[in-house]
């Protein structure tokens, strides 16, 4: 499988559609837009992951644990599994190409009727639920949901299914397979991929290192790819702005070494902006762009919800249930673990809608197995409660956990522990808020002492008793820790509503102005889970789903666009072909421009020098393939960055389309060499300017060596090409500090190993010198 993000420098000044986020409703908005014709940049945070590249194992999952916590407001923060610590409730979230999608269960389920006919949700959709069943339909279309296919295709009936099943009938409660987004058999999917079967190894919710799970990454992204979507990754956009008739989205690319330098943040033009960032991430976009004096909603922020999520544990069983991942030790051959989540105990048929949940069963992965004994072993010693009695009993318990503690979580007590997770309805009345730092704070508190949680605990220790276990609560849902919840489900903060009293965005996911109740912002959208105004009582990705696939064709009509729907696998593999190991670095140079002077370098120097025309840039150079880089005579890389002159501009300009080629041959002077810098720049003011520059290696001196490719000669231009007006002409060194700042930025990029890596940083060191060396000290 290649990948589908493109290079940084891929990125284009203006898009039709500026789409931030890849989860369901990132991917979704993204497919559909470009496939009604429109121009679709999609920025994610975090990075992209194929299958064989998720972690297996407990070294690995730390290295992509990013907990946020506190005043931090640090731009670099990424890593696949995102922990937020709230006040009363945290939230589990996915960050990488494909949201949450590549962290969760994959189950699709609708949700009741009567969540759908709440009076919370606007009169224009509750009037008009045809179209909502008409995105499930759709979604279900792309994502290809299928219960897990019991003795058949050598797919055994699992333990911890036919556990679920005398859980049930201990209960008197339904029973049932779940819809799961995971692909059974060998095949190329209808998007092009190619997907092999499940092997029921149990990781998951750590990230499918086999491919058989059908996150956004396996569908909805790569159709958006075929049809023309340009996908980026590592980029932390903080906030947008509306300028005339368009939208400037600000962003910071993660891991290039622009942190390093306090460079500014970069921008692109849209005409239309897709926030899709999910709950936390679109309300804490929305509040950053209300600070720069965007007019939203006062809602903003208001009925987050957890979605009623609870977390518990049947633990130590007499029933064997193998519902542990296998981690480093997964095979091609079918397990007994199973996917995550495999069945349902259905209890939401309730006269009282808030009093209804579902319970299912589910896995804990490889990559954290081995912390399972210990802890649960201590948490059923300080909140457990056995669910049966008896001596015999008593040592047939132990000597389970024995066998945990001495021969693994494969053994003993965590072999018969089932893992459960419920959804019911809190009453959605959590709070977001942004505080002066920025930081966005998430506070609930007392959340986990309402009734229905009281209630859930209830069913979770009946669902145990059945298989004659210890239940255990969510470990922090105890008087100690103040009853605190977890959530995997995070929904609300942009919530809709009939106008800007009491929602954020509209019944399409269009962001009220407040220039009246119902006026909106043209073409500035919210749709992921922030839109969800209420619990949804089961797992959500399905409400999602069909909610943005409802609103991309309202928006498609609306706009006169032809969203065509029509299903047809390419020929050649979806992706970006990398053939090499690439080089990236990113460099800051610092001077004077003389605006007005025309023909010379040292003249418009001076000039801006005595005029205090400061002009700088932090630009990344990125090279695809550094053996091709070497070999061809232009020596030519990407160029992608901003540049600060605040006698053109008060704001950094971004520039776009740069290229670079470094020690090329001089066409007037075969002893001379010059490194080449030419990019296209947009300013925030709406204007268009063009950036030349170059470096002229020639040997008058030797100690000229440093000076030469240190000094960078530059000229800017009006418009958007040298055949403008010229602004003004300066010059530009980089300082020993910045000097030392950018060699701490050089890296490879996209090797297939550290070796390569390692290699390729070696070979555009030695081109570098080697040409150093034959200019200036060569006999």
């Amino acid at each position: 499988m290649k990948k589908l993000a493109k290079p940084l420098g891929s990125i284009q000044p203006e898009y039709d559609y500026v789409v931030i986020g890849s989860g369901y409703g990132g991917s979704i908005s993204a497919s559909r837009m470009a496939r009604s014709g429109q121009s679709v940049c999609l920025f994610e945070k975090g990075k992209e992951f194929l299958p064989g590249e998720f972690p297996d194992s407990l070294l690995d999952a730390s290295k992509e644990m990013n907990f946020i916590k506190g005043k931090s407001t640090s731009l670099e923060k990424n890593g696949l599994y995102e922990f937020t610590i709230g006040n009363g409730i945290n939230v589990f979230k996915g960050c990488g190409l494909g949201g949450t999608s590549l962290v969760n269960a994959n189950v699709s389920i609708k949700p009741e009727k009567r969540v759908m006919q709440d009076e919370m949700w606007p009169l224009a959709l509750r009037q008009d639920l045809a179209s909502f069943e008409e995105g499930v339909n759709r979604a279900w279309e792309m994502l290809k949901p299928n219960p897990y296919p019991e003795n058949k295709n050598g797919y055994p009936v699992l333990k911890k299914t036919e556990a679920m099943r005398k859980s049930a009938d201990f209960m008197s409660a339904p029973f049932g397979l779940l819809d799961i987004n995971v692909n059974f058999e060998n095949k190329i999917n209808h998007v092009g991929i190619k997907q092999p079967k499940c092997t029921n190894c149990g990781d998951c919710v750590t990230g499918c290192n086999v491919g058989a799970k059908n996150t956004t990454a396996m569908n909805y992204l790569p159709d958006a790819f075929n049809h023309g979507a340009d996908i980026f990754t590592s980029i932390n956009v903080r906030y947008v702005k509306k300028f005339k008739s368009h939208w400037q989205v600000y962003y910071h690319p993660i891991g290039i070494g622009r942190d390093n330098f306090d460079a500014p943040l970069m921008f692109v033009r849209a005409k239309n902006v897709v926030l899709s960032a999910g709950s936390l991430g679109s309300t804490e976009i929305l509040f950053r762009s209300a600070k720069k004096g965007l007019k939203v909603s006062q809602r903003l922020g208001m009925r987050f919800t957890g979605n009623g999520d609870v977390l518990g544990f049947g633990y130590n069983n007499d029933e064997r249930i193998n519902g542990i991942g296998l981690g480093k030790k997964g095979t091609d051959q079918i397990a007994n673990v199973g996917p995550c989540i495999t069945s349902i105990i259905d209890l939401r048929e309730r006269e009282d809608l808030s009093s209804g949940m579902t319970l299912e069963e589910g896995t804990v992965p490889g990559p954290i197995r081995s912390l399972m004994p210990k802890a649960l072993i201590a948490f059923s010693r300080l909140v457990g409660k056995d669910t049966d009695r008896g001596i015999k009993d008593y040592f047939k318990e132990k000597l389970r956990e024995f066998r945990s503690l001495f021969l693994g979580a494969f053994h003993g007590a965590v072999a018969h522990t089932q893992i459960y997770l419920v959804m019911t309805h809190d009453d959605g009345n959590g709070v977001m808020k942004m505080d002066d730092e920025g930081k966005l704070n998430l506070s609930w508190e007392g959340v986990g002492k309402q009734e229905i949680f009281k209630k859930v605990s209830g069913e979770i220790f009946s669902a145990t008793q059945a298989l004659g276990g210890t239940k255990i609560p969510n470990p922090t849902w105890n008087n100690l820790m103040n009853y605190d919840l977890v959530t995997v489900h995070p929904l609300g903060g942009c919530g809709m509503g009939e106008s800007i009293e009491s929602g954020v965005v509209d019944h399409k996911g269009q962001v009220f102005s407040g220039e009246s109740d119902t006026a909106l912002h043209e073409g500035l959208f919210v749709l992921d889970g922030a839109i969800i105004p209420r619990p949804v009582g089961t797992n959500p990705l399905l409400t999602i789903s069909a909610l943005t696939e409802r609103s991309c064709k309202l928006i498609a009509e609306e706009k006169g666009y032809d969203l065509n729907y029509d299903l047809v696998s390419p020929s050649n593999p979806v992706g970006n072909e990398f053939t090499g190991t690439g080089v990236q670095f990113t460099e800051t140079m610092k001077g004077f421009i003389g605006i007005g002077e025309m023909e010379d370098f040292e003249k418009g120097f001076a000039k801006g020098k005595l005029e205090n025309t400061t002009f700088e840039f932090t630009l990344t150079i990125q090279t695809e393939d550094i053996d091709a880089f070497i070999s061809n005579e232009k020596h030519a890389g990407k160029m992608v960055g901003s540049m600060s002159a605040p006698s053109v501009c008060q704001e950094a300009l971004s520039a776009y389309n740069g290229d670079f080629n470094l020690f090329i041959q001089d066409e007037g002077d075969s002893e001379r060499k010059r490194m080449n810098y030419t990019s296209a720049l947009i300013s925030p003011e709406g204007g268009n300017y063009y950036f030349e520059g170059f470096k002229d290696i020639y040997n008058d001196r030797v100690v000229d060596a440093w000076k030469d490719t240190t000094t960078l000669f530059i000229t800017l231009y009006e418009g958007d090409s040298p055949a403008g007006n010229i602004v003004g002409k300066g010059k530009l060194v980089i300082k020993v500090s910045d000097l030392l700042k950018q060699l701490r930025t050089v890296k490879a990029i996209h090797p297939k190993s550290k070796e390569e890596g390692r290699k390729a940083i070696g070979s555009f060191g030695k081109f570098f010198a080697g040409n150093v060396f034959e200019t200036y000290f060569k006999p």
